[in-house]
């Protein structure tokens, strides 16, 4: 074995045989973290550019080292124990172990009063000798920086680790201009070396789409981009798109002169794999089975085993994290773990070699359907944010074991109950078209014998129908086949569900009495049934449909029992769609100020689960609110246009709101110019959704409420809340503050999830930054 190591000796690190792309942002904070961090290690996956980097890094900062910047790689050398002779060549020295040691003593005397920059670049095959020896050079040498690359973190107190991320990529499903394409740094470096093999190239109307495809595809890995762009010496970039499904046979024409490890795609992942640990690899295989991330419940559940016992999984994690492998970040205080899709099919060749493929796709599937189960469960109650949240993030994940039970024989009822029971997220994330889609591929591959979940598919299938604006023939008859199916098997709980819809389908056609009547009978039977949840959603749409149709009183009255159940239960969605009833209420009794006020409310608590369609009709009623200022009304009227095109559903597909709009819009255009109106239209209808919310949410409050708190605060809080917010702002975690006050934990844990649904709040760092807030305003207004 080798153990040489090709070394760049004359001090400093050498000039750029390429232009690096795009990774002006990555320079300046690694440039800024050597003013004070002795110790970096730029870590990331195989490929990702740390070597690149570092080397910019060095070029850039050499003015700064009186005493010389000095750049080893280590790729080639294999004994730990020759590690300190090669870095002492690399320094000039001779005959560094001369006297029997390894060389350790003479580097480190070397540079023990030298003010210097040390590369160590590829230190991951020899990490533990490499964590020692720069231990002992920074504790010989105080004017001493070290500067590494590694798939493997040191682990050592000084080091700073600064993980090197893929290139951004751009949305291959949004339409991009060849102009904003080559602003993606992904795009970018595939078009720059694209034209050095093939002068010309460049990103055209004709190709952009199928680049910023390619380039999302290989996810932005800046080695993979390279072999895939040297691939235009005889392929157009579509015919490289289609031989993507075998990335690994495709990309293998590296540069002759890089390490043998670094001329094809595969040579480059099996460095990694040989890095591993046995268990690490078969984690590794295992997990390849989870598409977009997943969290540690969900990779316990799944790939835990006999040789694997699942208290010993986090251990065997960790491992892939320190080597680059798996990605780890924190979504709203959960960890989550990712995997590059190269990095992912890689394993999914090894797992398929180990002939556990089928037995992990179903412990995935099985994962995947508890998931949704629990999230039905336990939707109605102070974790609904938390269980969308949830979803969300897993979202590939369901559509992973979605397909499995498509192609697998046997497995269609548990993919009709995976894909029934998430319908709450299908409405609220906006995935109707998407949701719908499976319950129909679903039930075109499901036997008769499937029961009830065939007729609760059916009705959930036209309920999300109903939704997109589509009360057609198709929708109707979908309905009638289910009543006669919940009759046929006496399901009183899908005939409730059929009510229910048939409620929506008579409010869409402005018939309040009827819809009240299906919403009332729906209501009970809910009730009887013991579903609280369905029986408070019915109470809300019978306040809303009371109120369009002009029972002030019955409106109010269902309005406050919807809001007295979701407030006991710390739920938000309900609750803000009861508010939205009382906005309605408050316009139709001519209170538009307060009509304003409860509607933005609403948008507060509804925001958090991106249900852009109830949003867009809170707006709705702020527009209608806001007709005293015409100019601010034509500036909602474009917010109006923005939320109904994002959601791409026409206002016309609600006829109950549909007239009110017209007649609004009618007169604010006669209170305005053309140019006028249109100018402050563009203002709404321009902005990103952000921004127009932004707007909306932030107007002046109405004159009558001036000083007093802001919406959010409207629902006013306990005095165990606020003794629970405070904690917060004062950092305490939910066993902390179940110990200040004595209370249980999970009732902690309660008590911070209804304050954070009562003000509309996304985050529990949202509810820190509001009670500090509080408290600094209670403050002021006392002094």
């Amino acid at each position: 074995m080798s153990t040489r190591a090709r070394v760049r000796t004359g001090g400093g690190p050498g000039a750029e045989a390429t232009t690096l792309i795009g990774r002006r942002a990555e320079i300046a904070r690694v440039r800024r973290l050597l003013s004070t961090a002795r110790l970096i290690t730029l870590t990331g996956v195989g490929g990702v550019g740390k070597t690149r980097l570092a080397l910019r890094v060095a070029r850039d900062v050499e003015g700064g080292f009186p005493d010389g910047v000095h750049t080893v790689e280590f790729a080639g050398l294999r004994e730990a124990g020759l590690l300190a002779q090669t870095v002492a060549t690399a320094l000039g020295l001779a005959h560094p172990g001369r006297d029997g040691s390894d060389g350790t003593d003479a580097v480190a005397a070397h540079l023990r009063d030298r003010q210097a920059l040390l590369v160590l670049d590829n230190c991951e095959h020899l990490v533990d000798a490499c964590a020692r020896l720069a231990d002992t050079l920074l504790r010989a040498a105080p004017g001493l920086r070290i500067l590494t690359t590694s798939r493997h973190t040191l682990g050592i107190t000084a080091e700073h680790v600064f993980p090197v991320e893929p290139l951004a990529v751009v949305d291959p499903d949004a339409h991009h201009s060849p102009g904003e394409l080559l602003g993606c740094p992904a795009v970018a470096l595939f078009a720059a070396r694209g034209a050095a093999v093939r002068p010309g190239f460049t990103v055209t109307d004709d190709n952009a789409e199928t680049v910023a495809r390619l380039v999302h595809r290989l996810d932005g890995l800046p080695f993979a981009i390279e072999l895939a762009a040297a691939r235009l010496r005889a392929l157009t970039p579509q015919e490289i798109l289609d031989r993507l499904t075998d990335r690994f046979a495709l990309l293998t024409t590296g540069s002759r002169t890089a390490a043998a490890r670094q001329r094809t795609l595969r040579e480059l992942i099996d460095w990694s794999h040989a890095l591993c640990t046995d268990r690490e690899r078969a984690l590794w295989a295992r997990a390849s089975v989870f598409s977009g991330g997943f969290d540690l419940e969900g990779v316990e559940g799944v790939c835990a085993g006999d040789d694997l016992p699942a208290a010993e999984v986090l251990d065997v994690l960790d491992g892939l994290v320190e080597k680059s492998i798996l990605t780890h970040r924190q979504h709203d205080g959960r960890s989550r773990y990712h995997m590059l899709e190269t990095v992912r099919e890689y394993g999914r060749e090894r797992l398929a070699e180990s002939g556990h493929r089928a037995a992990l796709r179903r412990r995935h599937r099985d994962h995947c359907l508890r998931l949704t189960r629990r999230a039905q469960e336990e939707w109605f109650g102070p974790r609904q944010v938390e269980w969308f949240t949830r979803l969300r993030l897993d979202h590939a994940n369901l559509r992973t074991a979605l397909e499995y039970c498509l192609q697998t024989p046997g497995e269609t009822a548990a993919g009709l109950a995976m894909a029934i029971a998430p319908r709450h997220y299908w409405i609220r994330a906006g995935s109707l078209a998407e949701g719908r889609r499976w319950l129909a591929r679903l039930l075109a591959t499901a036997d008769d014998d499937t029961g009830p979940l065939r007729t609760h598919a059916l009705a959930t299938y036209a309920y999300l129908g109903i939704l997109q604006g589509r009360p057609d023939t198709e929708t109707l008859a979908v309905l009638s086949d289910c009543a006669l199916l919940a009759e046929r098997h006496g399901d009183g709980l899908a005939t409730a569900w059929i009510r229910h819809h048939r409620g929506m389908l008579a409010t869409w056609r402005g018939d309040h009495t009827s819809a009240a009547d299906s919403f009332e009978r729906a209501r009970t039977a809910f009730r009887a049934a013991g579903l609280l949840d369905a029986e408070v959603e019915c109470t809300v749409k019978q306040a809303i449909v009371h109120a369009y149709g002009g029972d002030a009183e019955r409106a109010a009255r269902l309005c406050h029992e919807a809001t007295t159940v979701t407030e006991a239960y710390g739920e938000a969605w309900l609750r803000g769609l009861a508010l939205f009833a009382g906005a309605l209420l408050a316009r139709r009794t001519g209170e538009p100020r307060e009509a304003a006020a409860l509607a933005r409310r609403a948008i507060r608590l509804i925001r958090p689960f991106h249900d852009w369609w109830d949003i867009a009709m809170c707006v709705e009623v702020i527009a209608w609110s806001s007709a005293a200022d015409p100019r601010r009304a034509a500036r909602l009227l474009g917010v109006l246009h923005l939320l109904w095109e994002s959601i791409g559903v026409a206002l016309s597909t609600a006829p109950f709101m549909r007239e009110e709009h017209r007649r609004f819009e009618e007169g604010v255009r006669a209170a305005l110019t053309a140019a006028e109106y249109d100018r402050a239209f563009r203002r709404g209808a321009d902005a990103t959704v952000d921004q127009a919310l932004a707007f909306v949410l932030d107007d002046t409050p109405p004159a009558s409420t001036a000083g007093s708190r802001p919406a959010a605060d409207a629902a006013p809080l306990t005095r165990r809340e606020w003794q629970v917010a405070d904690l917060v702002a004062a950092g305490l975690t939910n066993k902390q503050i179940a110990a200040h006050l004595v209370i249980a934990q999970r009732t902690a844990e309660n008590h911070v999830e209804r304050i954070r649904a009562k003000l509309g709040l996304a985050s529990r760092s949202q509810l820190a930054v509001w009670a500090h807030e509080r408290r600094q305003e209670g403050a002021a207004r006392t002094r």
